[in-house]
């Protein structure tokens, strides 16, 4: 009888775990295009798109894979968005304070009983729709006014979660901004999603995923080619300069 048990939950275990080893990353090296609003710019020559995950249909995935993009499943981990289709599913307990976007207000992440059946719906979701990887948002929350005492150790739990949660359905899982946690997301994570980090001096700090051969991908809104691409190279940054809004209209530093 014991042996029995210690077999069902050895069997339990094996299926719970993340198969890490199975997703397939995106490329270190890749000219990628970051659009959340609007109709998705399939003309749009990059390597890797970063795209809104409940807004774009399967259809324009699979076109996009069928033109060898990588294509990434945008989802908002870290704070409600009343706008989203599914919003009523947000308990009250869950809501805290704005995050200084129009209609999204921060997460309680340590409840994980009332999150954790949202967050693996959206990655069924990406799943179902064909996309290779998913970029959780707001997954800083701990380093903000978020309405709730939360903790460094509070977001390393629900990140690993997260990244767990990813790979367990075969998906890539970028880090999106988090860079004082870096450390000790590194091996979860399979590539990082960063805004204005030469904007604000901070992209030192992506090192860990570079020296692992893991891509890094770069949001900015200031500067120009000239004060930006020579910086991106060295470093090995894959370096996106956009609208804050995300929309189409993009420039990027060549592909090295």
């Amino acid at each position: 009888m014991l042996c029995c048990l210690l077999a069902a939950i050895a069997i339990a275990i094996a299926v719970a775990a993340p198969t890490a080893g199975v997703v397939r990353r995106p490329p270190a090296n890749a000219t990628w295009q970051y659009q959340l609003e609007g109709r998705v710019d399939i003309g749009n020559p990059a390597r890797v798109f970063d795209i809104d995950g409940q807004s774009t249909p399967a259809s324009t995935v699979a076109r996009l894979q069928r033109a060898g993009r990588y294509v990434v499943c945008y989802i908002n981990a870290g704070s409600y968005e009343r706008f989203r289709p599914d919003a009523a599913r947000f308990r009250a307990a869950l809501l805290g304070k704005s995050n200084g976007w129009v209609g999204e207000r921060w997460l309680d992440i340590r409840r994980l009983d009332l999150l954790a059946p949202i967050m693996r719906t959206r990655m069924d979701m990406c799943k179902a729709k064909g996309f290779d990887a998913v970029e959780p948002d707001n997954v800083d929350g701990y380093a903000n006014s978020t309405g709730f005492a939360l903790s460094a150790s509070d977001q390393l739990a629900y990140n690993r979660w997260l990244a767990d949660a990813a790979h367990a359905r075969g998906l890539a899982i970028g880090l999106k901004n988090d860079l004082d946690q870096i450390g000790a997301l590194v091996r979860r994570f399979d590539f990082a999603v960063v805004e204005q980090c030469f904007e604000h001096d901070e992209c030192g700090a992506l090192a860990p995923f570079l020296r692992r051969g893991k891509a890094v991908f770069d949001v900015e809104y200031r500067g120009s080619r000239a004060s930006l691409c020579p910086r991106a190279r060295r470093l090995g940054i894959n370096l996106l300069r956009k609208r804050i809004d995300l929309r189409a209209p993009a420039w990027r530093c060549p592909s090295r």
